[in-house]
């Protein structure tokens, strides 16, 4: 869920400013598991704007101080969360792993790094909520090896409801700076998107699997 409203618009617009999220309603993108989208969002140009990525780590921050105040460590999703991850470790002084999306494959085949506490209790950071599957993936490995996983927080989100319920599933607190029905009305004030791709850009969200039709 969003927390503060403001600062989703704010992080909107500029997302689309830089255009690290771009909008295709008549043309999608394919993403690696076939869906079919009309938004692709890549939060790692966030990270070469001195402004939006502090606004970004201070809003992590603000969600932590606020609702998530005995976190005792700090664990970034590979690979795009975990710029963020470590920003805000380091600035609540706080300890920091990251979770890969499989084991090492050499070495000693680590999923989790790091040198976390055991029993630590731990917020997840990620760049992007989609399907909601490679963060989950991150909780239940963290879980595994006996963290006590109390947060997830997130850039962006898309909000598909069947991601949102999932999560939800696992009693993880949730919450993210900003979220695609927050773009969409940004994108509709900017006028960058005309009557008829409004529809389909809604009608993705929460009916993505069936998605142009």
């Amino acid at each position: 869920m969003v927390f503060d409203t403001r600062l989703a618009r704010e992080l909107a617009n500029d997302l689309l400013r830089i255009k690290a999220i771009k909008l295709q309603p008549n043309e999608a993108f394919i993403w690696t598991s076939g869906m079919k989208s009309p938004i692709y969002c890549d939060n790692r140009k966030t990270l070469s704007y001195p402004e939006i990525r502090n606004k970004i780590s201070e809003g992590l921050i603000d969600l932590i101080r606020n609702f998530l105040p005995e976190t005792e460590a700090i664990a970034g999703v590979a690979t795009a969360g975990i710029p963020q991850a470590g920003i805000v470790a380091d600035r609540l002084n706080l300890p920091l792993g990251y979770v890969r999306s499989k084991p090492k494959d050499h070495g000693l085949k680590n999923l989790i790094e790091g040198d976390l506490r055991p029993g630590s209790k731990v917020t997840v950071i990620e760049d992007l909520i989609s399907t909601g599957k490679s963060s989950l993936a991150a909780v239940d490995a963290l879980q595994e090896e006996g963290y006590e996983v109390i947060g997830l927080l997130s850039n962006f989100s898309y909000g598909i409801p069947v991601a949102e319920n999932t999560i939800k599933s696992y009693g993880v607190k949730y919450y993210t700076l900003s979220d695609y029905m927050t773009l969409i009305e940004v994108a509709i004030e900017k006028k960058m998107v005309n009557k008829t791709e409004i529809e389909s850009l809604r009608a993705w969200r929460t009916r993505p699997n069936a998605w142009p039709g």
